[in-house]
């Protein structure tokens, strides 16, 4: 049986496609629409873990990852 990892999907927009980064792995996909590019991350994720063994996945994970907000003066 498979297990799960929830891991972090950053969506934006770029031009006229979403472009989807995990910023635990720094992988990222793109698609047409932000539901696209979360299917295509979700994809590329699960093929990185079926390919990659264990070094390869301990040296790319980067566990702590802060996604946040932050105030700065402008003008």
């Amino acid at each position: 049986m498979r297990r799960v990892q929830r891991m972090t999907a950053i969506i934006e927009r770029e031009d006229d496609a979403f472009v989807a980064l995990c910023p635990e792995l720094d992988i990222a996909s793109q698609g047409s629409t932000v539901e696209e590019a979360r299917a295509n991350l979700i994809e590329a994720l699960t093929l990185f873990f079926e390919v990659a063994d264990e070094a390869e996945i301990s040296r790319r994970m980067h566990s702590d990852v802060f996604i946040t907000h932050v105030e700065v003066p402008v003008g």
